[in-house]
């Protein structure tokens, strides 16, 4: 499957099972996701604010999805998973400029913007296994400060995309 036959849409109450579905695909990585509440009302209420959107595979398979939030100058991306059996096929990139388009209303960012994530410390196991850190990277995101540990107690960093000047 190429990211072409992925259809990215607003998330609704409907795909909280898809989403869970995924996040138990990176619980290893990022510690209890799929029975934490917290994560629940988390995805819910990016759901609630438009802030949410998954990606399907042609056949209705769950793809990948992603919460965004923030207002200008900053946005972040708050959580991006794409499933084990799509990863390095554009899944990622297509959900990233889908949320880059609603967040900036379609004009990307701009002089002064930015777009920051936290992901995977160099020394997380998951910045080798899930090519998280290569994956921002590629699209013009730069490395920025270390953040705090994760729940599980794995590095973090900060990764930063800035708009044109």
């Amino acid at each position: 499957m190429t990211a072409g036959g992925v259809v990215v849409q607003a998330a609704t109450v409907a795909e909280l099972p898809a989403i869970l579905r995924l996040a138990g695909e990176v619980e290893h990585w990022f510690g209890p996701m799929v029975d934490n509440p917290g994560f629940h009302r988390a995805v819910e209420e990016h759901i609630a604010d438009e802030r949410a959107l998954v990606a399907f595979a042609p056949e209705r398979e769950p793809a990948g999805a992603i919460l965004f939030g923030g207002s200008s100058p900053t946005f972040a991306v708050h959580w991006l998973v794409v499933s084990d059996g799509v990863r390095g096929q554009g899944v990622g990139r297509r959900l990233m400029d889908a949320a880059l388009d609603r967040l900036t209303g379609g004009s990307g960012l701009g002089a002064g913007e930015a777009v920051e994530v936290t992901t995977f410390g160099v020394d997380h196991p998951g910045a080798i296994n899930s090519g998280a850190r290569v994956f921002y990277e590629r699209l013009g995101f730069s490395r920025a400060e270390r953040a705090p540990d994760g729940p599980e107690g794995g590095s973090r960093q900060l990764f930063r995309l800035t708009g044109g000047s």
